[in-house]
């Protein structure tokens, strides 16, 4: 009776664990806003065109990215850079955003992304830049000390990221949003204004 007792808690315990999981879960869209209140944003998603409202979270971050050069990148930016092994052996970057300061540290490291081009993602501290036969290339420090270099070949895309103030979040913004779907619905964490 007693593991009969046993095993019935501990398959209710692992329901409720496995059904919290499944209500909070993390997204990511872009689209067009179609309406902002003070407690919500209701965007038409890219994907399909329909419409989603998400309520907007108490610690809610607005970003906005500008374009910016390879003129913009100072020693002790924190940056993160999609980059592609290329025929010399070395990390040629994709795309390069510098973080505003309240970022600092967000992800950071290197590793491998999930993409069909096979990419690696470092976020890192600009600590040196040089010009080599017409490309930037920039070393990067990590927390822990590690050291990366990158080489940014001209029509790199570079952006900065800066803090933007929630009036930007408005009807006819191109957003990007990301958040935690929960039970009560879902909650909008950041908008990056596009």
């Amino acid at each position: 009776m007693m593991n009969t007792l046993a095993a019935a808690g501990l398959a209710v315990t692992l329901a409720s664990s496995f059904a919290s999981a499944q209500t909070n879960s993390a997204f990511t869209l872009s689209g067009l806003v179609e309406k902002a209140s003070a407690t919500s944003v209701s965007v038409r998603n890219d994907d399909g065109g329909t419409v989603e409202t998400y309520a907007l979270g108490q610690n809610l971050i607005v970003l906005q990215n500008k374009v910016a050069t390879l003129a913009d990148i100072k020693p002790n930016d924190f940056v993160a850079s999609a980059a592609m092994t290329g025929p010399d052996g070395k990390l040629h970057s994709t795309e390069l955003r510098i973080f505003p300061e309240a970022m600092r540290g967000l992800g950071e490291g290197q590793r491998p992304m999930n993409d069909a081009r096979h990419q690696t993602m470092t976020n890192a501290t600009v600590t040196g830049a040089v010009v080599v036969n017409g490309s930037n290339t920039i070393t990067v420090t990590f927390a822990n000390g590690g050291k990366a270099e990158l080489i940014l070949d001209p029509g790199v895309p570079v952006t900065r990221i800066d803090v933007a103030d929630r009036a930007l979040v408005r009807s006819g913004a191109k957003v990007r949003v990301q958040g935690m779907r929960e039970a009560s619905g879902a909650v909008a964490t950041r908008i990056t204004i596009q």
